[in-house]
């Protein structure tokens, strides 16, 4: 075929995706969050400004009671419990319904919470997950707005910023684009930096005792080597803080993380919560059939290995670190639970140490855990048997560590 004729072929073809590109329908997705401290409450709007684009949403509602007075253009049913469903009106259509913000855990503390000067919540309750039915091609362009109480000053989330206190939500993970991860919004203090190709936030209240420019340091600190095993670049990062009544400790979610404002960056175990957290929004490892010693056990051995790389930790610190971990898991025979303790996590570490060890003896040190655990992050949620799959595949034979009681 003469090359002119298979010049034309190929532009006909790309004429051809471009107009059933621009053909598929398309709407605009907006959330509209009013906040309500007084009430413990958020109304939300979900508008869709074609809303026959959508034949329905199937939310996940759980079971305690969080949203309440739902009204719909179109349908709205409850029949199912635990769940919701809107079958949108054709052309603009408006879900609304209000959420309780507040969260306590059994202990008292608050993993989420609002009060008259702010608000700190995830993301993820403020829009439950949902199951999408779409018309085939349908594009969704989804927005995030905040219409704050008097007196606030501004809002942050771990979204790009579009405008004041709105935010463009594009995941392209999940087939419904909703806002996840950790929002802090009220008079807040912020401080910003760069960090490689990912812009960096780190916003407390006023007057929290959070320590911004602490964070900073330490994020920048290890952060090259947090790339180097898990080469992610996130557009942004948001790091958000508070002090009591809020839970003590830290929680990852999505382009996000909390971090109480008394929990030191590195305890006096010579771990770092912080960095525990971080690798947890890098790597994304979700466990299954009881293999939680995984996500928990990768987390905090590279909370210690990350530190030792970047120069925060020397050999003697190091040896004194695994000896703690050692006294400290001295009673588990078994790392497989739906649930890793902090015994069992410590004994996942150890466990990680001794493979990274073997891993790089045996390939003469072409390979390590690394390796292993980028493989992990290919996966939607990882088990024992992928770990020790992964881990052969790379040895190319059976691994003397992983032939243990404690996988069983």
């Amino acid at each position: 075929m003469p090359v002119r004729l298979l010049s034309l072929l190929a532009l006909s073809l790309l004429s051809i995706a471009s107009l059933c590109a621009s053909a598929a329908p398309r709407s605009d997705l907006d959330y509209q969050v009013r906040l309500l401290p007084a009430e413990d409450q958020a109304q939300v709007r979900v508008i869709l400004q074609k809303g026959e684009v959508i034949r329905s949403l199937d939310f996940n509602l759980g079971d305690d009671g969080r949203y309440s007075d739902f009204q719909a253009d179109g349908e709205w049913s409850q029949e199912q419990p635990g769940r919701g469903v809107w079958r949108p009106a054709s052309g603009k259509a408006v879900l609304s319904y209000r959420v309780r913000l507040s969260s306590v855990r059994d202990n008292g503390r608050f993993d989420a919470r609002i009060t008259e000067d702010w608000a700190l919540f995830r993301g993820d309750d403020l829009i439950p997950a949902a199951r999408l039915d779409e018309r085939e091609g349908t594009r969704l362009t989804a927005r995030l707005g905040f219409e704050l109480p008097d007196g606030w000053k501004s809002v942050e989330t771990g979204w790009p910023r579009i405008g004041k206190n709105r935010f463009r939500i594009d995941n392209p993970e999940r087939l419904f684009d909703r806002p996840t991860g950790w929002m802090l919004a009220g008079k807040l203090g912020t401080r910003r930096t760069r960090l490689g190709e990912t812009d960096v936030s780190v916003s407390a209240p006023v007057g929290e005792g959070v320590r911004r420019m602490d964070i900073l340091t330490l994020l920048t600190f290890v952060w090259p080597q947090v790339q180097q095993v898990f080469p992610r670049d996130p557009a942004k990062l948001l790091v958000v803080g508070a002090g009591d009544p809020m839970w003590r400790g830290g929680l990852s979610g999505p382009n996000s993380l909390f971090m109480h404002a008394e929990r030191p960056l590195v305890s006096e175990n010579g771990t770092s919560s912080l960095v525990h957290e971080l690798v947890h929004v890098f790597s994304r490892i979700r466990a299954r059939d009881r293999s939680d010693w995984i996500t928990e056990g990768i987390a905090e051995y590279y909370a210690i290995e990350l530190m030792r790389r970047a120069g925060g930790m020397s050999e003697e610190r190091y040896q004194a670190v695994r000896a703690n971990l050692v006294k400290w898991s001295r009673s588990v025979d078994s790392l497989r639970t739906d649930r890793s303790s902090g015994p069992v996590t410590a004994r996942a570490v150890l466990l990680l140490q001794d493979l990274d060890k073997e891993i790089r003896q045996r390939s003469q040190g072409r390979h390590s855990l690394d390796d292993v655990s980028r493989g992990l992050m290919r996966l939607d949620r990882v088990s024992t048997e992928d770990f020790v799959g992964i881990t052969e595949t790379l040895l190319g034979a059976g691994s003397k560590v992983l032939d243990s009681k404690l996988l069983r």
